[in-house]
């Protein structure tokens, strides 16, 4: 199909307003966008494996908005496809990036004539209750949606506060039985309802729960709905779903409508707790019926939320990139509490005010790398959310988050990332209570889960005992750095001695022979046969990867791994092998997440997000900024398939942004933001102190190597900036060329 990056004329004519007016450093201030909302092309991540969310949201809001496939699988964890036009409904709560679905939950679909409720199939339009969605009427931007269901002729358009859905519906003149089908079975993947209610309470309102379980295991959501026609009946009905039948007297509501003389209005508020906190949702944020002045507070809403990073590029491409990826680091996690602070706690209960914003959907794994590093720049008061919610959940079930969401853990992927984003925060002095939080990452270091007490037992986690070995024992050795470093910043000095030697636990799983990271097994022999390109999808020792990506997961200890490979020179002649080798995968049943590959180097995931600036680390610019170069230009692009693999709620994008400003945190809780190859002419950054500041002088597509830095006016020679050097605020210059320069 075609595509356009920019969907309106308004948005064409602002963009070019925008470039033709904007000045390179060298000829003083940049003028940066002034329109961003304009610059976001929510199609982006929508085709390939990106997985990204598409609809109608507000900035981390509750409520995410959007268009539901008939087709399930795994480019439809979002609920979207690019290759798919089909819609069952709009379904009120969506993930964003990610690996699994789930959610989908309280799907709406208006309809007219005789339909038959439920998914129906894609080869049998009379199935079910679908219609194709007519993808020239359809439009999206931050906070909208719209699209014409072709097979009854309906334009819809959507958009949202943090915890109310709005619709608008116009609906053909003179249609036949105008309704509404409230489809309580949908759900993302493998959700399965396990109890429902939609319950009329008056001529034009109507409220219920969806439980469910799936990848989260007990999930519960309310709402409070309010249509601005009356009801005339409701029908109550079952239609199951293969694979996912359930014994509920009901999973579809049948809602018939009053023949409309005007656009119908439809407005869904959702509660993490009960009902009656939804009408409160509801009766706080969207008490009227003025649609497009929601719509117009969505657009400001992103509009301030954006403007936390300004940039100035010399081309409209990267701008709609980088403003795009952008907007989606704003998705998730997600705001889980009641308009009076109130929220479902990880032990399902309800909880007052805890003084700051409940979140949910925790991707940690993928988080800990970019996403949450660039949001203590750019977010610090978010951070607090973050770090109040994530030591709740570990206060209320037990242990700091893994993977996250609607007070259910998944324990989805490996290691402790959770113990990785807190601890940064504590080093940063991020935390109202950081001894509190501390607590509560060394109770989660110290439980005997998950291969922790094999890892104690034999100094490393065998293969033998435990699938995925390496990547769970490396992931913690990560992890338990990060707690080391903010036992020292606390002055728990026994506790850092621990977990710093505990920190180097990868030592035992590398092979000198073979030059790379292996399965041990309890015998202390290495794991045979052996092909470091093998790949098993969830089924080797590694996880989503093989031994070339596993091999430099070692952030916390570069020196260290150097020590390993015999000296910092043969560590970067095999990071040379690396993205030198062929990319060719041996296994029948490699992981479709190494991807966006480099020689062996695999950006369509994480274990290889911080690979290329160990070069930075070790003093080697000069071999880092090519292959940054080549990341972002060749894997990232302004298209439906511009992103390399799944978004993953945010750090995809997250790393996009902090590399096209020429700095990214390599070691969790390091605080040393390592320079690279920046992209943008300038960039303003609101940071915790106020604005920090980047000018990017000569910059250009053969300038991509680092020649000066200045700092405030003085000269600046360091790899990396501290934290408190940006959080601060201030002006960084950086001068590029064309000849390769370390430093």
């Amino acid at each position: 199909m075609s595509y356009k990056i920019i969907l309106t004329l308004p948005a064409v004519m602002t963009l070019l307003l925008t470039l033709s007016c904007h000045k390179t450093v060298e000829e003083g201030a940049p003028d940066y966008p002034t329109k961003l909302t304009d610059l976001v092309d929510p199609w982006i991540g929508t085709g390939g494996h990106g997985h990204v969310f598409l609809g109608a949201s507000v900035p981390l809001g509750m409520v995410q908005l959007g268009p539901t496939s008939v087709t399930e699988g795994w480019d439809w964890c979002s609920g979207y496809h690019i290759s798919d036009s089909t819609i069952i409904g709009f379904s009120h709560t969506h993930m964003s990036g990610t690996g699994i679905g789930d959610l989908l939950d309280l799907t709406v679909m208006p309809v007219t004539g005789e339909v038959t409720p439920g998914r129906g199939t894609a080869d049998d339009p009379a199935s079910g209750q679908w219609s194709y969605s007519d993808r020239s009427r359809e439009v999206v931007r931050p906070g909208y949606y719209a699209t014409r269901l072709t097979r009854y002729g309906i334009d819809v358009e959507l958009t949202a506060t943090s915890r109310v859905g709005l619709h608008r519906y116009a609906f053909p003149e003179g249609a036949e039985q105008p309704a509404i089908i409230w489809d309580l079975a949908n759900g993302g993947n493998w959700d399965r309802l396990t109890k429902g209610e939609v319950k009329q309470v008056s001529d034009t309102r109507v409220e219920g729960y969806r439980y469910s379980t799936g990848w989260a295991k007990d999930q519960r959501v309310y709402f409070a709905a309010e249509l601005s026609t009356p009801i005339r009946t409701i029908d109550y009905g079952t239609n199951p779903t293969p694979g996912k039948e359930s014994d509920v007297p009901y999973n579809y509501a049948y809602i018939h409508l009053a023949q409309p003389t005007e656009p119908v209005l439809l407005k869904v508020a959702l509660s993490p707790t009960s009902t009656e906190d939804a009408w409160a949702n509801m009766a706080a944020e969207c008490p009227g019926w003025d649609f497009d002045s929601v719509r117009k507070a969505a657009d400001e809403a992103w509009e301030e939320e954006l403007g936390r990073m300004r940039i100035a590029a010399s081309d409209s491409a990267t701008l709609v990139t980088l403003y795009t990826a952008l907007y989606h680091t704003l998705i998730t996690p997600s705001d889980y509490s009641n308009v009076d602070g109130s929220y479902l706690g990880a032990d399902f209960t309800k909880h007052a005010d805890p003084g700051y914003t409940t979140r949910s959907t925790f991707s940690l794994w993928d988080t800990y790398r970019a996403y949450h590093p660039l949001f203590t720049l750019t977010q610090t008061d978010r951070m607090r959310d973050i770090v109040g919610t994530m030591t709740a959940i570990s206060s209320e079930g037990g242990k700091v988050p893994v993977w996250h969401f609607y007070a259910n853990e998944t324990n989805t992927m490996v290691g402790d990332p959770g113990i990785c984003v807190l601890a940064d925060a504590i080093v940063k002095d991020l935390c109202e209570e950081p001894d509190s939080v501390y607590q509560e990452l060394k109770k989660t270091a110290l439980l005997n889960e998950r291969g922790k007490d094999l890892r104690r037992e034999y100094g490393y986690i065998p293969y033998d005992k435990m699938g995925e070995s390496v990547a769970y024992d490396m992931e913690y050795a990560i992890a338990d750095a990060a707690l080391a470093e903010a036992a020292k910043h606390l002055g728990h000095e026994e506790d850092y001695t621990y977990f710093l030697k505990m920190s180097k636990s990868y030592h035992h799983l590398f092979d000198p022979v073979t030059g790379f990271m292996r399965g041990k097994g309890s015998d202390g022999e290495w794991h045979t046969p052996f092909d470091p390109t093998a790949s098993k999808h969830r089924d080797d020792d590694y996880c989503e990867g093989n031994a070339w990506q596993y091999t430099f997961l070692v952030p916390q200890d570069v020196e260290g791994l150097a020590g390993c490979f015999g000296g910092e020179e043969r560590l970067i002649a095999k990071l040379d092998s690396l993205f030198s080798i062929s990319s060719d995968l041996t296994g029948a049943d490699a992981s479709p997440d190494i991807s966006g590959l480099i020689g062996q180097y695999a950006h369509g995931n994480e274990p290889s997000h911080h690979t290329i600036y160990l070069y930075s680390v070790l003093g080697r610019q000069s071999k880092a900024a090519p292959l940054l170069r080549q990341v972002m230009t060749e894997l990232y692009h302004a298209a439906p398939d511009g992103l390399s693999g799944n978004e993953d709620a945010g750090q995809m994008s997250a790393w996009l942004l902090l590399t096209a400003i020429g700095l990214y945190q390599v070691e969790p809780a390091g605080g040393r933001y390592y320079f690279g190859s920046p992209i943008i002419d300038a960039a303003e950054l609101s940071v915790r102190d106020g604005h920090f500041t980047i000018r990017v002088h000569d910059n250009s597509a053969e300038n991509i190597y680092i020649q000066r830095i200045r700092l405030n006016g003085g000269d600046y020679t360091k790899r990396y900036l501290d934290y408190e050097d940006i959080a601060r605020g201030g002006i960084l210059d950086i001068y590029m060329g064309s000849e390769p320069r370390d430093f």
